[in-house]
């Protein structure tokens, strides 16, 4: 009897400081990640001109480098933007990042019709995690309202993006500032959510603004009015034209036949033909 009570209790104890250090395993790798994630660094820069722009976002990771670290980049779009998802898996294929959409795109549609969406941006999962890495995506400027208030240009404010990182040996995160666990998804295919360690206030820098050329509400009126104007004399002008090549076909073609009257082509050389044989014979 005591040797199966003391046989029980050394299970539990057993047990028990198994739990206990694979707690203080999983705390430490989550202390490591989230001290990581506070020594890194995400800067971000945008070049080009007009409706087509690039922003290139380079990431600089801790200098301990952790074994099993996957990285994400989570950037928020508003709608004044849009990016285009043929083009993304075009250069997906040339590079070393995939790049999930939160929801489908459509390029033809103004601002003012659509809502922000999400691109979620991971590095290649072979091989270890560099240090620095820089991805660059193309965006593209939406048409936008004209203004009525004399404004040639319009300011898109584009947020700079979140860096996220995970590994599978930390499974149980907290949200204790300046860190906080979100959830996203694990991968690229979108098929399961994980959660993610994410450092708040991970930038001094603010919104970069974008600015975008607008039409001129003002000149509405005249720009339909001139059109509508050009399109009218365009249309004068070419059917008189027209009309002009039938009639001198016409009466080229009834000198041939040798009559004035407006018979067709055939049917006045079809009247020569009989005429004639009829006096011969």
């Amino acid at each position: 009897m005591y040797f199966v009570l003391f046989y029980a209790l050394a299970c539990l104890s057993t047990c028990h400081c198994h739990f206990i250090e694979k707690d203080e395993k999983n705390e430490n790798h989550c202390g490591l990640l989230k001290q990581w994630l506070k020594s890194s660094l995400v800067s971000v820069e945008i070049i080009k001109k007009g409706f087509h722009r690039e922003v290139v976002t380079t990431v600089e990771l801790g200098p301990d480098v952790l074994s099993g670290v996957r990285v994400l980049l989570v950037h928020r779009w508003p709608r004044g933007v849009f990016v285009d998802p043929y083009q993304l898996a075009s250069l997906s294929d040339q590079s070393d990042w995939q790049i999930l959409l939160d929801s489908a795109i459509d390029l033809e549609v103004p601002a003012h019709k659509t809502v922000g969406f999400v691109t979620y941006m991971y590095p290649s999962p072979d091989g270890p995690t560099p240090r620095l890495l820089k991805v660059t995506i193309p965006v593209h400027g939406r048409y936008h309202k004209p203004s009525f208030v004399g404004e040639t240009f319009t300011s898109v404010d584009i947020e700079p993006p979140e860096l996220l990182l995970r590994t599978e040996k930390c499974t149980q995160l907290d949200n204790k500032e300046p860190h906080t666990a979100v959830d996203a998804p694990c991968t690229p295919d979108n098929s399961s959510t994980c959660l993610w360690v994410k450092l708040q206030h991970q930038q001094e820098r603010g919104p970069m603004g974008v600015q975008f050329p607008v039409g001129d509400g003002s000149l509405v009126t005249l720009v339909c009015g001139g059109t509508l104007l050009v399109t009218l004399l365009c249309c004068v002008a070419l059917s008189k034209h027209i009309r002009r090549g039938s009639e001198v076909k016409f009466y080229r073609y009834s000198s041939l036949a040798g009559v004035d009257s407006p018979v067709p082509l055939g049917a006045s050389f079809l009247f020569r033909s009989h005429f004639q044989a009829f006096y011969s014979a």
